[in-house]
């Protein structure tokens, strides 16, 4: 299926074979210029490296007395409270969103429980069969 649908866009729309983008013209480079070249990479990556690690190592720091300080609120009594709500928190976060509860009919009343499943069947039947009213596909 994917091999016909791109025989049929090539066919209606084109092929273009892109652009390399602008070629460097690079023959006259000698070994003094590759030195200087290679100096400038390297430089820039030192420059690069060490402020990456440097802003690393801050965030791994705080990040660590942070979680320091949440654990001693946490084992206290008064903050017990905050223990629940997080367990509350991540316990809503693994809940499945898309179950569907109600649904409305075709005359827009509200379903519920055992007459969604009817409906439900109601709507494919009428979609696979042909019978739907919407002619796109």
């Amino acid at each position: 299926m994917a091999t016909c649908i791109r025989k049929v866009a090539a066919e209606v729309l084109g092929v273009t074979k892109g652009s390399k983008g602008a070629t460097k013209d690079t023959w006259w480079w000698n070994e003094d210029v590759q030195r200087a070249l290679i100096r400038r990479r390297k430089n820039n990556i030192e420059r690069y490296k060490v402020p990456k690690k440097i802003a690393k190592r801050a965030v791994s720091e705080a990040k660590g007395r942070e979680y320091n300080d949440l654990y001693q609120r946490l084992s206290t009594n008064e903050e017990e409270k905050d223990v629940y709500k997080m367990a509350r928190i991540r316990d809503r976060k693994t809940k499945n969103l898309n179950k569907v509860k109600c649904i409305k009919d075709a005359r827009d009343q509200l379903l519920v429980k055992e007459d969604i499943k009817l409906r439900w069947h109601e709507y494919f039947d009428n979609l696979f069969n042909g019978e739907s009213e919407s002619t796109s596909i």
